[in-house]
Order: structure tokens, then C-alpha cells, then sequence
């Protein structure tokens, strides 16, 4: 997935702290983009701009389904500690989920129901 950031090793920095992305697959391109990729092998493809708006649509997001609900709640602790952006939450017996805003203004979803 492609995002546009304004300073790719923030979100390299915001993507690894919470999502499980490892900043050691990183790789620099010439034009600046930089691709760091999951334990799952999925590729983010951060690329440089200085004139990022946050998402047209609210709808617009990436989401991370994990193995099960306490580790979306602990992500979800993680977030808040560090400052981030909920921007939605959910808790329900067969649902838990969060949406939060990465440094960009991009939505990202991480969930679990089984």
C-alpha cells in the first residue's frame, strides 16, 4: 500500500511502534520513497510530500485484523500512551476494534471478531 507522508522515518518510526512493521526492511528509493514491510510480508510504500491532507473520505482506511480481542485492546492502550489519534473505538462481545489517525491523518484499522 502507498501512503504519502511528509517525513517518511516518522512514520516508519509510528508504523513499527504499533503496527509490527520492522524498520530493518526498510529500503530507500531514489525518489525519496521508502518501503518497510510487515511479519506478514505486506509492503508499505511511504513516499515523500510535503503537501499531505488528511483523507477526502472517513471511510479511507487500512485495517489489521488480529488473533484476538485483548490484543486489539492493547494496542489500543499502546496508542493512547503514545499520544495518538482514536478516532473510533468498539467493544462489543463479537467485535473489538479501533481507528486511529497515523501522523499523516490516514486511517487505520485494527480489529478482531472471530
Amino acid at each position: 500500500m502507498g501512503l504519502p507522508v511528509r517525513d517518511a522515518e516518522r512514520s516508519v518510526a509510528f508504523y513499527a511502534s504499533h503496527f509490527g512493521f520492522d524498520p530493518a526492511t526498510a529500503t530507500t528509493h531514489d525518489d525519496g520513497t521508502v518501503i518497510v514491510r510487515n511479519r506478514d510480508a505486506f509492503d508499505l510504500a511511504l513516499h515523500p510530500d510535503a503537501g499531505v491532507a488528511a483523507p477526502l473520505h472517513p471511510f479511507l482506511h487500512v485495517g489489521f485484523r488480529l488473533t484476538d480481542a485483548d490484543a486489539v485492546r492493547a494496542v489500543l492502550a499502546d496508542l493512547r500512551a503514545a499520544g495518538a489519534e482514536i478516532v473510533e473505538e468498539w467493544d462489543e462481545p463479537g467485535y473489538v476494534a479501533l481507528k486511529c489517525a497515523d501522523p499523516d491523518g490516514h486511517r487505520v484499522e485494527v480489529y478482531w471478531e472471530p
